[in-house]
């Protein structure tokens, strides 16, 4: 479903080079920034991106409230934002965090704890 992503401050030098799919989203990866830990994966528009660039708070697009959400606004694992970075193809945001309590609306950590598949690779 293709939709007008709403008005941004977004920098448009930085707008200009980012590669949105269709909903006008990127994918915006969060990252324990000392330890490396992938936390979670959550989306982005022009304007989350702007808002986590200056608030130092991670803030997402909610595909399913359709709205903006703060990560802890409501559950106090907040996510403090120490760098955000562009991949090569500027199709995806790694937002590297200090995670403050779980990452995952499970309670988890991470979102990439409770389901890790085996290998039937040799390694």
């Amino acid at each position: 479903m293709t939709s007008t992503p709403p008005a941004s401050s977004l920098d448009p030098s930085v707008a200009a080079r980012l590669k949105r799919g269709p909903d006008g989203l990127v994918p915006a990866i969060a990252q324990q920034y000392d330890t490396g830990e992938v936390l979670m994966l959550g989306w982005m528009d022009d304007e989350a991106l702007h808002r986590t660039l200056t608030t130092g708070r991670c803030t997402y697009w909610s595909r399913s409230r359709r709205e903006y959400w703060v990560k802890g606004d409501t559950s106090g694992h907040i996510q403090k934002v120490v760098s955000v970075a562009l991949d090569c193809d500027a199709d995806t945001v790694l937002v590297k965090v200090d995670q403050t309590g779980a990452a995952c609306h499970t309670g988890d950590r991470t979102c990439f704890d409770a389901d890790v598949l085996p290998l039937s690779a040799p390694q």
